[in-house]
């Protein structure tokens, strides 16, 4: 999946213009950067297409930041200007699109470093 593929589905999931889903997308994937490792970044950013990858690496650090779901929600909301049920809509919605766009392996490994309450966000979202 390419990134306008990537960032139109985001929009067409959310009913956000194109704009918005891939301000969106990068929000959410630079933060959620924060919560990996370098290694598992490092990892992510070679099944995504190099826009998307560009957040990743945007938002890799040496330092893990220790933070859930709801935070991270407040956070791309805070970046994009959406209202907060935006952002969690979008966030829920980048994380499945995510886990059709990269293998089975990276996303579990993703999910793994992320934590349980990104699983159950992503299973509330479909």
């Amino acid at each position: 999946m390419d990134e306008q593929e990537f960032v139109r589905t985001v929009a067409e999931r959310t009913g956000l213009s194109r704009q918005e889903a891939a301000d969106l997308t990068w929000a959410t994937l630079e933060t959620l950067a924060h919560r990996l490792s370098p290694g598992e970044a490092r990892d992510l950013t070679t099944e995504l297409p190099e826009g998307l990858a560009e957040a990743v690496r945007r938002g890799t650090t040496d330092r893990i930041e220790r933070f859930g779901h709801y935070d991270s929600v407040r956070r791309v909301a805070e970046r994009t200007m959406l209202k907060e049920e935006e952002a969690d809509r979008g966030v829920r919605t980048v994380l499945a699109v995510l886990r059709e766009a990269i293998s089975e392996k990276e996303f579990n490994d993703l999910i793994s470093q992320l934590g349980t309450d990104f699983s159950q966000a992503l299973e509330s979202a479909g």
